[in-house]
Parts: C-alpha cells; sequence; structure tokens
C-alpha cells in the first residue's frame, strides 16, 4: 500500500508540473545563490579590479536563465533578500559587477528598488 501511495503522489507532481501556469518562476533563490556564490569574496572584500571568472560567468548563467518577467522578478527579489540578509556587502560594489562582466542587467541592483516592476 506504501508503494501504491508514494506512486500517486508522483503521478500528482507530475500533474502538478505539466498544468502549471507559464508565469511561474523557474529561477529560484538557491539558483540566484549557487550562481552568486563566487562573487562573494569580491563585494565583501573590497572588489579591487576585475571580478573573478566564475563569478561574471555565474553572473551570465543567472541572466541566460532568468529570461521571462516572473524570472527577473525572482532575481531581483532575491537579490533584494541577500542584500538585506547580508550586512558587509558594499552595495555599490555588487551592482558595478555586471557591467565589469558585460552583462547588463534591466534593472538597478538596490534595496529599494521595486522588484514588480521589473520586466
Amino acid at each position: 500500500m506504501a508503494n501504491y501511495n508514494h506512486f500517486v503522489c508522483i503521478i500528482v507532481l507530475m500533474a502538478l508540473v505539466v498544468v502549471a501556469p507559464h508565469a511561474k518562476a523557474a529561477v529560484t533563490c538557491g539558483t540566484v545563490v549557487t550562481s552568486l556564490s563566487p562573487c562573494l569574496d569580491y563585494f565583501s572584500g573590497g572588489g579591487n579590479g576585475q571580478p573573478p571568472s566564475g563569478c561574471c560567468n555565474g553572473i551570465r548563467t543567472l541572466n541566460a536563465e532568468a529570461q521571462s518577467t516572473p524570472d527577473r522578478q525572482m532575481v531581483c527579489t532575491c537579490l533584494k533578500q541577500a542584500a538585506n540578509a547580508m550586512r558587509n556587502v558594499n552595495l555599490g560594489l555588487a551592482a558595478a559587477i555586471p557591467p565589469k562582466c558585460g552583462v547588463h542587467i534591466p534593472y538597478k541592483l538596490d534595496p529599494s528598488t521595486d522588484c514588480s516592476s521589473v520586466h
């Protein structure tokens, strides 16, 4: 009986994935953290010179994954939450990383940004 219940749960979850609305973000805060973790030392330690290649690669990957409005809004929200949680981050340095990596972010990286207005 336990195997049957397990099987039914899997089928229900698969059905939810198939019929889930397309407006839901595919990018999660976990994705954001994983992508940007190579940047932590750079923007918390002074950010001298060019960001590390792992940082730029993470930003490029995250930017490529966040192609829909819900994804960009999720990234914005996650970045704001991270900025509020981390006290030793120089927000000016953090905001300067995407341009240094050749990545255009369609909104200002700032805790005051209204993520619901990001498109």
